[in-house]
């Protein structure tokens, strides 16, 4: 097998599992172009060169010869079903687990806020939540839970306001060569090496401190990782690993936020080390949005058989991500089929998701509220992690924050395709 070929499959495994953890459409375009130029080399992309009108892969480096993987400490399921984190045992809990997820919550209710997956589109989801700050429409959220970029973006959100200026830094300054290296390896397409350096200069012990403050005074924070090994959800209690304190609790908590965004196939996935009965082992951590765009409540609970009702005030709901179809003449090419399949796939999980959030919230006398990126915004990307497309995106998001109306108070209704041409055949009455 060619390495122009494996090139190409890397990418298309990556975007088959794409459907999953929500992508934006320009973080697919770049996998997808990343095949091309690999699979077709007259169409090669620069790697190296700056974010511009020309596309840009990521940072590229001397590439070292690949060490092998170290082989994994064998587990069973029974282990990992009662496995926690050294030290700070109370970290997580299983997403499937009423009873944990019920034990986490705060004492009093008040509004949640949920923020979704969508790549660099979360630029759409901090500037509407910095534009409802500015106007002074931004609660302390009770409880406030991200996925994939929803992740990254939680913490200074539930910090407070004056972390927004480095919010939006995050999400307008960024480029690709901030996000990942080009070049695969045994377990990704990709290196994201340039996001973990990221999150630790982003997540600071001054945060963690603020953030474990809020924890202590009954706010709760989570973001949701997908253990790969077991198959199941993974919701990390930030506050409490903030609360404990320490150079650990501060590797944990940047560990878990590069968990939650980490593209599996695209990116590598995040081992974290645990123990059970004595016995020390890692698990296999991906991104977030295996287990669902966004997260609210476990989702036997968020059923329409259940009868569960959320200790809360108001669920508001930011949806990083465009929900209307996008109409391309597709290229008769794997990624490019790949790349529209997995932005129709992720509109559809969205859609659902957001039906059973609302439908929880009426049932249990919760004011409803969701955004979403307008049809409206139009500005093209030139590629993964535009910064001109992100701060435009932003720009987009802070005036909707500012707005008198930023939220709907439903979910948006289902696209309708365009309507047929009229007929010019009449009819007569004879027929």
């Amino acid at each position: 097998m060619t390495l122009h070929t494996r090139w190409t499959i890397c990418a298309a495994a990556a975007l088959i599992s794409a459907p999953l953890f929500a992508p934006s459409p320009a973080w697919a375009q770049g996998l997808s172009a990343a095949a091309k130029s690999q699979s077709h080399p007259q169409t090669a992309i620069p790697v190296r060169a700056k974010p511009s009108a020309t596309a840009k892969v990521g940072k590229t480096r001397p590439a070292p010869t690949q060490p092998e993987l170290p082989p994994r400490v064998p587990f069973t399921a029974a282990e990992d079903a009662v496995s926690s984190i050294p030290g700070i045992p109370t970290a997580r809990f299983w997403a499937d687990s009423d009873t944990d997820f019920r034990n986490a919550l705060p004492s009093q209710p008040g509004p949640w806020l949920a923020l979704s997956s969508g790549g660099e589109d979360g630029a759409f989801g901090a500037g509407l939540l910095s534009g409802l700050a500015a106007a002074g429409k931004r609660p302390d959220y009770a409880v406030v839970t991200g996925v994939s970029t929803g992740a990254l973006m939680a913490p200074f959100i539930f910090a407070g306001r004056r972390y927004d200026e480095e919010l939006r830094k995050q999400y307008t300054n960024v480029t690709a060569a901030d996000i990942f290296e080009a070049g695969k390896s045994g377990e990704s397409f990709v290196d994201s090496w340039p996001l973990r350096d990221l999150i630790a200069k982003e997540i600071t012990p001054r945060l963690l401190a603020d953030i474990a403050e809020e924890h202590r005074n009954g706010r709760r924070l989570f973001v949701v990782s997908s253990n790969l090994d077991a198959e199941r959800c993974a919701v990390w209690n930030l506050g409490e690993i903030a609360a404990h304190g320490g150079d650990a609790a501060l590797k944990l908590f940047r560990s878990v936020v590069l968990a939650s965004a980490s593209v599996p196939g695209g990116f590598p996935p995040v081992m974290i080390d645990v123990e059970a009965n004595g016995k020390h082992f890692q698990e296999m951590h991906v991104d977030g949005g295996v287990c669902g765009q966004f997260f609210v409540a476990p989702l036997a609970l968020m059923a329409a058989t259940s009868d569960y009702r959320l200790p809360a005030t108001q669920l508001d709901v930011v949806v990083n991500t465009g929900l209307q179809p996008d109409f391309k003449a597709v290229e008769r090419f794997a990624p490019s089929i790949l790349t529209q399949a997995v932005g129709m796939a992720v509109k559809v999980d969205t859609r659902l998701m957001l039906d059973r959030a609302y439908i929880l919230a009426k049932r249990s006398g919760v004011a409803f509220n969701v955004a979403t990126i307008p049809s409206s915004f139009n500005v093209p990307s030139q590629g993964s992690f535009d910064p001109k497309y992100m701060g435009a995106l932003f720009d987009t998001g802070y005036a909707i924050g500012q707005s008198a109306n930023p939220f709907s108070s439903e979910p948006p209704p289902y696209p309708r395709g365009p309507a047929p041409p009229a007929s010019h055949i009449e009819k007569t009455g004879a027929n």
